[in-house]
């Protein structure tokens, strides 16, 4: 028994590693050479890594038999934000090619280094969607972002980023998107959103890294309309932002003409903020934050509590104005200087 365990096993690897080899490797993503009426699967090889292998990133084009825009959908530049991955991939499963008026391109592994090593930032400690637009000759980040733009966004017409929070922290279902551009506001306002962020695409919190630009504000810089996504917690599959990440991108392809029919008003219509900002701690110790994501407080309203480890209260924090929760730490070990909410101003 054993014995036949082990044949099954190994047939199984050897099968599914076929299955990987099979797969066409491209040194940049070349649409016109895509077969019309069916998705197809691609590796974009990015650059080469330490044992001078290529480092290849898993593309999903599905090209329509008629001519239309490219919607790109990017997920986890982020190694730790996962969430964006069964989104992409579901949509694939439920588009159908053979009527699709354009071409869709997922992406749902976009920094294959870090998913790999299962941490957040980049082999050089770099966060990768801080460093647009990169350089052909700079360092490990700049040069991965580099070639990402220049062999797969680029080609793009429309881009829709997908994010998760980090370690430690939850999001809402929020969308950040530059609302006095009609386009994008339209991509934004297709979502199954809980909340609207009126955002240009610059760092929410401010890092001293080697480029400050996003990769939806680098796409905008080129003319392609680009919103992102933030869907939910790190590190997990959320079935619940799994339907409605689906419904939303779906809804934006019948919104830009891809698919037939006209887009749909989402379930309950977003809150839509104007700014918003992270209030951090002004001490370490236990941190505990009493209140749920998209509730909205009023200035002064309790939001978070410090404790020593004798479980002695340090501080309260409040409210400094009214808003709504967009994101908020989980974890209780806060060093001074912690994240408390993400605070979101209405309109």
């Amino acid at each position: 028994m054993r014995r036949i365990f082990w044949c099954v096993l190994l047939l199984s690897v050897a099968l599914g590693l076929r299955a990987q080899t099979d797969i066409p490797i491209l040194s940049q993503l070349e649409l016109e050479r895509a077969p019309a009426g069916q998705v197809s699967k691609y590796w974009v090889n990015l650059l080469s890594g330490s044992q001078s292998l290529p480092i290849l990133v898993p593309v999903l084009v599905a090209k329509g038999v008629e001519d239309g825009p490219v919607v790109g959908l990017t997920a986890a530049i982020h190694g730790n934000e996962l969430n964006g991955i069964p989104i992409i991939q579901e949509v694939f499963r439920q588009i159908d090619p053979a009527s699709l008026k354009g071409t869709v391109v997922g992406v749902p592994g976009l920094n294959a280094v870090s998913l790999q090593l299962d941490v957040r930032r980049f082999i050089d400690e770099e966060d990768l969607n801080r460093n647009f637009p990169g350089k052909a000759n700079g360092n490990n980040s700049q040069q991965y972002v580099y070639w990402a733009f220049d062999k797969i966004v680029r080609h793009f017409d429309y881009l829709v980023d997908l994010h998760t929070a980090s370690f430690g922290r939850i999001n809402s279902l929020y969308v950040r998107a530059d609302l006095t551009d009609s386009t994008i506001a339209r991509m934004a306002y297709w979502q199954d959103a809980d909340i609207i962020l009126q955002d240009r695409g610059m760092p929410s919190a401010g890092q001293v890294v080697a480029a400050s630009r996003t990769m939806r504000a680098e796409a905008v810089l080129h003319g392609i309309p680009a919103i992102t996504i933030e869907y939910g917690d790190p590190q997990v599959y959320q079935s619940d932002m799994t339907g409605r990440g689906v419904w939303g991108i779906l809804n934006l392809l019948a919104g830009l003409g891809l698919t037939a029919g006209s887009p749909q008003a989402p379930p309950q219509p977003a809150i839509v903020c104007q700014r918003s900002y992270w209030i951090y701690t002004d001490a370490g110790g236990l941190l505990e934050v009493p209140v749920e994501l998209r509730q909205r407080l009023q200035a002064g309203e309790l939001i978070g509590l410090l404790r020593n480890p004798f479980g002695e209260l340090i501080t309260e924090y409040r409210a400094p104005e009214a808003g709504i929760v967009i994101g908020k730490s989980t974890n209780p070990n806060n060093m001074q200087g912690g994240r408390i909410i993400h605070l979101g101003i209405l309109r």
